[in-house]
């Protein structure tokens, strides 16, 4: 198999994990490559304006984190009619965390990320699934089996690691509660480009905050001025 060098890639959605991650990663690796895919979903344009001001947020003096590289891969053809589309049902603050599954996720993901590694001579690919998720391709299984096929078919050995495995929201939360963790942005029915505060995915964000004893500075729904938002 080729050699890779050391650098690492993240797939960066630009939520609290993978934002957190970026900063960890970035205090090991001498070259941290944030990595976002577009899929074509209902709240990938706040995310991604959110990530930048992230990224820009937290920009260090040694340039460790490279500039952001956004990847296409379009899934409106299998998604047709699903929520995280339509933006209708989309699920609300009191469903279950399974009812926010996409299906093939990772999937979908890592055979674009891993392809972008190999093309760019990147031995490692980190992403953050934390302790709990309930989704089979989240598993360790998973990305083992994922890493040992993309491996092969490149003809160039990846590493694929989880750091935040053992990890909960809460934990990754109080672990990162010096960084601007109100530039992340984790909602699935963002209003006029902030979190709704209505749906699942802010109902956990705002869950753990509260647990963690953290503030929340997120801006919601209900607390966004009158300025308009521009992307």
């Amino acid at each position: 198999m080729k050699k890779t060098s050391k650098e690492i890639a993240v797939l960066a959605s630009g939520g609290i994990e993978s934002c957190s991650l970026l900063c960890d990663l970035s205090q090991k690796y001498t070259r941290v490559y944030p990595l976002y895919i577009k899929n074509g979903l209902l709240w990938e344009k706040a995310e991604l304006y959110w990530l930048r001001r992230f990224l820009k947020a937290i920009q260090d003096r040694k340039n460790t984190l490279q500039k952001l590289t956004i990847l296409k891969l379009p899934m409106q053809d299998l998604y047709d009619g699903h929520w995280s589309l339509t933006g209708r049902n989309v699920p609300d603050y009191e469903a279950r965390n399974p009812s926010v599954y996409l299906p093939g996720r990772n999937l979908v993901l890592l055979s674009k990320a891993t392809l972008f590694c190999a093309m760019n001579h990147i031995g490692t690919l980190a992403l953050g699934p934390l302790k709990g998720n309930p989704f089979k391709d989240s598993s360790r299984t998973f990305f083992r089996l994922f890493e040992r096929s993309a491996s092969q078919a490149l003809e160039t050995r990846i590493s694929i690691i989880t750091p935040y495995r053992h990890r909960t929201k809460v934990e990754v939360i109080t672990r990162g509660r010096l960084l601007p963790l109100e530039l992340t942005f984790s909602c699935i029915q963002p209003v006029r480009g902030y979190h709704c505060g209505m749906c699942n995915k802010c109902a956990e964000r705002q869950m753990a905050f509260k647990k963690a004893g953290i503030t929340d500075k997120t801006l919601y729904k209900g607390r966004w001025s009158r300025k308009r938002f521009r992307y």
